[in-house]
């Protein structure tokens, strides 16, 4: 099990440095960037966004159980780990969402340009939120229309960030069930993937470096329980 941990939380360190970095130089989220360049890491963050997601996940699990090989009781007993833990992080995220209610880069945004106080976007309701957004960045040129979408699907809190919570997860199960069996390039590849999904809630204006942090630590959580569990049942 220690093994497992240390694995896990090097895996955590190395996911968590971008932020990290992010966060010593105080850079802050600006519209107007390469948009060519945007939409690249826009479609990074679609592979966790709804419906999408699900895809991801069910394609996620059948890779883990091609790699790991169980059989039998031992295959269900693997997706269900895997169901449960990247689930059990989106439940989490919601739960602290809803007590720490911190407003995402955007909006503070649209107060600052477009004269939208943050208590009062975030005092209505979903549908009115995303008319809200529809509305203001009808004629603002600095953000692109895909971004304008995205911003209208994600008018809820920041902290922390479910993208981050779900592909980090995925990413550490990897270390922690994948790197026994010498499976180093998927490892190496979820990880990669989790980076720039992670590196694309930063630049599209949703979340600040502390929220992704905070993400991965819980990550890293519900990896070394899933993973000590998975080896414990098939030792």
């Amino acid at each position: 099990m220690n093994a497992i941990a240390g694995r896990i939380i090097a895996g955590a360190l190395f996911l968590i440095a971008i932020p990290f970095i992010v966060w010593l130089t105080g850079w802050r989220w600006q519209p107007g960037q390469d948009v060519a360049g945007l939409k690249i890491f826009y479609w990074f963050t679609q592979t966790v966004t709804q419906p999408w997601g699900i895809v991801t996940h069910l394609l996620l699990c059948v890779w883990f159980l091609w790699c790991l090989r169980p059989t039998g009781r031992s295959a269900i007993v693997l997706v269900i780990i895997l169901s449960v833990t990247v689930v059990s992080g989106q439940g989490i995220k919601s739960l602290i969402k809803q007590q720490v209610r911190e407003p995402r880069p955007y909006v503070l945004w649209l107060e600052e340009k477009h004269a939208v106080p943050v208590d009062r976007f975030y005092a209505q309701t979903g549908p009115q939120r995303k008319a809200l957004v529809k509305q203001q960045l009808r004629e603002d040129k600095t953000v692109p229309g895909w971004l304008r979408k995205h911003w209208q699907f994600e008018t809820g809190f920041a902290f922390p960030s479910g993208h981050t919570m779900f592909a980090a997860c995925w990413a550490l199960l990897g270390v922690g069930l994948l790197w026994p069996r010498r499976r180093l390039f998927t490892v190496g590849m979820l990880c990669l993937w989790a980076i720039v999904v992670m590196t694309s809630r930063l630049l599209l204006g949703m979340h600040w470096p502390v929220d992704l942090m905070t993400s991965v630590a819980i990550s890293a959580g519900l990896a070394m329980i899933a993973s000590g569990l998975f080896h414990k049942l098939n030792s």
